[in-house]
Parts: structure tokens; sequence; C-alpha cells
């Protein structure tokens, strides 16, 4: 008895396809059972299979490819018991709108999968998953179609409607919108974003001016009625709005792309205006939280500041930005309005925060490279994350070498003697080379001088 219910060999299949109890033999029977005569796949891997067959069947028949990703499969698969593919229309004037908007309509309102043809290009159909065979399929279609007829003219109505106003002339109104309790409001953060994405732009070499006006009206979107109901598409729709208003090509791109990556293994921008923004507002969002003290603790991470860290990871060492990191995390905390005791403790954790990221990011990447060398490397705070990775590189190479440990060992020594030595004369091993008396030592100091200069 659990909870006050006491066990038994009785199960019920279907709740409209089987209305008789079944009666189980024992525990290996139930999948089978509930199979036949209970229409019933219990089995949540089988019953996932069937269904990626169903749709892909049902998607080429109707001449495409259906449009889903694991999520959508993973929701339909715990959303039915007795899957059955039901192939469904729209009006082929919808295409008209953004592909992104009718993907989001289908699959987010009604966990519907989209189909495409071999080129790409959406078709005016979609594939449902109904929970049962019914005895009118027909009926069934015709319901989900006009289901979804509405959700598509209302998409189709913010799109116009959105189109009247510029994307510039909704900068003024991001004032009255809070981005976040003491950190002003999402025209305050554009701004700041806008000041760190042309630092880094000129560290660089980009266009200052074509990511400052991408930083500036990165967040005008959410002020969109698509964005309001669709607010999956922030930063998609922002790229369509601001080729509407005449934006240049690569502020419209860099604005698509300013969310990227939005999870692990997701993709990054392909523009360096994109990844400068991208960089920047995600250093912003550290800055500001941080300078809160509002630092993640155990699993808890409102913010996305884990995710945030490791987006700004990849982004500077996968597209070899390679721009001084120490100054831009400095940069990203002093403009946060934000009053606090200790701004340079609250710096120094958002430093080693996001190298912790940057730890993981190697360590997990690369079976050759160890904590040990990371931290060798570390220990140095290199100004950019492109030259930590090629001094981590040098590293693991200079271990594969067969002198290597003896090389370390007599480094090691000869640091400690110098150590010693300096704290012992309170100098610093400057050389006097009037006191150089042999030729071998006049010779060794040449030399070295020479490669000090290489």
């Amino acid at each position: 008895s659990v909870l006050g219910i006491a066990s038994g060999r009785t199960t019920r299949g279907h709740r409209f396809m089987s209305g008789e109890k079944i009666e189980l033999a024992s525990t290996d029977d139930y999948c089978s059972s509930l199979k036949e005569p209970g229409f019933v796949l219990a089995d949540f891997v089988a019953r996932r299979k069937k269904i990626v067959a169903a749709v892909t069947a049902a998607a080429e028949k109707a001449g495409g490819i259906p449009i889903g990703d694991d999520a959508l499969y993973d929701e339909v698969t715990a959303l039915t018991e007795w899957p059955v593919p039901v192939t469904g229309s729209f009006d082929e004037a919808f295409l008209a709108l953004p592909r992104e908007v009718i993907v989001a309509t289908l699959t987010a309102h009604q966990r519907y999968f989209p189909v495409e043809d071999a080129s790409g290009n959406l078709l005016p159909v979609f594939i449902t998953l109904a929970n049962l065979e019914s005895k009118e399929p027909d009926r069934v279609r015709d319901g989900n179609e006009r289901v979804i007829r509405p959700r598509l003219a209302d998409a189709a109505f913010f799109w116009e409607a959105d189109q009247r106003t510029a994307l510039g002339d909704r900068c003024e109104a991001l004032k009255n919108v809070v981005y976040q309790k003491g950190l002003g409001s999402l025209h305050d953060k554009s701004m700041r974003v806008a000041a760190l994405a042309s630092m880094l732009a000129e560290q660089a070499g980009a266009d200052t001016e074509l990511v400052t006006r991408a930083a500036v009206l990165a967040k005008c979107d959410l002020l969109t009625g698509m964005v309001g109901e669709f607010p999956e598409l922030q930063g998609t729709m922002g790229r369509y709005y601001a080729t509407a208003s005449d934006e240049a090509a690569e502020v419209a791109q860099a604005i698509g792309e300013q969310y990227l990556p939005r999870f692990s293994g997701d993709g990054l921008p392909e523009s360096v205006s994109g990844q400068l923004l991208a960089v920047a507002d995600k250093l912003d969002t550290l800055g500001g939280i941080f300078m809160l003290g509002k630092k993640p603790s155990g699993n808890r991470d409102p913010f996305g500041l884990r995710r945030a860290a490791l987006g700004v990871v990849r982004i500077l060492v996968e597209c070899n930005l390679d721009i001084d990191f120490g100054e831009a995390v400095v940069a990203a905390a002093v403009q946060q309005p934000v009053s606090t005791d200790d701004r340079n403790k609250e710096r120094e954790l958002m430093y080693d925060f996001i190298i912790d990221r940057l730890r993981g990011y190697f360590l997990d990447s690369n079976e050759e490279l160890t904590p040990e060398m990371f931290d060798a490397v570390r220990v140095r705070r290199p100004e950019s994350l492109v030259d930590f990775r090629d001094r981590l590189m040098a590293v693991a190479e200079f271990m594969q070498l067969e002198p290597a440990v003896s090389l370390a060992a007599a480094n090691k020594r000869t640091a400690n003697i110098l150590r010693k030595a300096a704290a012992e004369t309170g100098e610093h091993g400057s050389v006097d080379t009037a006191l150089l008396t042999d030729d071998a030592e006049t010779v060794l100091y040449h030399a070295m001088q020479s490669a000090q200069k290489d």
C-alpha cells in the first residue's frame, strides 16, 4: 500500500479505445498487455521511435521533410499513448511571414511539425499526432487546421503592425522598461553595451560605428508585438525589422546573432560585429549581476550567468578574437550604476568566474590537458583568451618532449636559487658588466642579451 492505495494486478488501457480492465499475470506482461488489448504504447523509447517514423513518412507523403528538434519529439511522445499522424495544411498566403514565425507558431503553440522541401523552403503543411485512431480522421484534421488559422493570422497582424514603426524609433521607449532593479532600464543597458562593444571593436580592428549601432538597436525588438507573442524570437525579429528599416546588413545580422550561443553546442555568431555585440552583451550582464552581489551559488543560477560566461569563452576562443579580456572585464564592471563597498573584489570574482568556465571548456574538450597545465598558464594572467589558448597548447606540446621533466626541474631549481639570492641581497639580478672577468662570462652575457631581444 502506497499513500493509501493498495497494489494489485489490474490496470487500464486507453481511456477511449480500451474500456476493460486489464489483469497482469506478471510485471513482464505490462508493456505487451497494455499494447494489446490496451492500445497504449507504454515504452517511451519505442513510442518515440514510432512517432519519428510516422512523422517522417507523413511528411514524405506530403512532399517534404519534417522540422522538429529532440525537445519537440520528446514532448509529443510524453503527450500521447497511441500516436497516430494527421497531416494538415494552411493558407499559402501565410508563407509570406518569416520562416521562424511560422515554425514558432506551429511548434511552440501547437506542438505541430512543420514541413519543408528539399531546398529548405516551408510548405503550407504540418504534421500533428492524434492520440487515437479516429473513425472520422477528416474531422480531426479540420479541427487542427481551424485552430492554427487564427494563430497564423495573429502573427501576420503583428508582422505588419510592427513594421509601421522603424526599429530605431523604439529606442526612446526602452527608457520606460526596467532591465533589472539596481541596473537601470533597457535603454541604460543598451548604452553600456554600446560603449563596451565600441571598445572591443577598436581592439579587434572592426568597424566601431556598425557595432555601436547594432548595440543601440539590439533590444528594440523587445517592444514589438511579435516578440511579445513569441519571446523566443527576440533578436531574430530584430534582424528582420532592422532590415525593413534600411539598417546596414551587418547591423541587422549582428542584432540577430547577439544571443548566440543560446545553449550548449549552439552555433556562434558568424559576423565580427555579431561576435563583439554578443560578448559585450554577456559581459554587461555578468558585470551588472556581480556588482549587485548576486553571483550564482550552488545549482542556483537564475540569471543564466554560467551560460553567459561560457558563451564569452567560446566566442573569444573559437572566433579568435584577440582582445584584452582583463580590460574588458574591468570596463564591464566599472560602468555599472551600482555603489558597492569593494568594486575590485566583485570584479575579481567575475574574472575568476569566467576563467573557471574557461578551465572546464579546455579540460572537458581535450584529454591531453591537465589541471596543472591550465594553472601554469592561469598564473601568468594572459591578456587575451586567444593568448591563453596558445600558451596552454604550447605547454601541452612541451610536456610531450622527452627532456620536458628534466628541463622543468632545472628551471625550478634555477628559479629557487634566484629567489633566494634576491631575498638575501635585496637585489633583482642586475648585472655589473665590470665584474665579468672571464671570456666565458662575457660571451654568456652577450648571448643572453641577444636572446632576450628575440
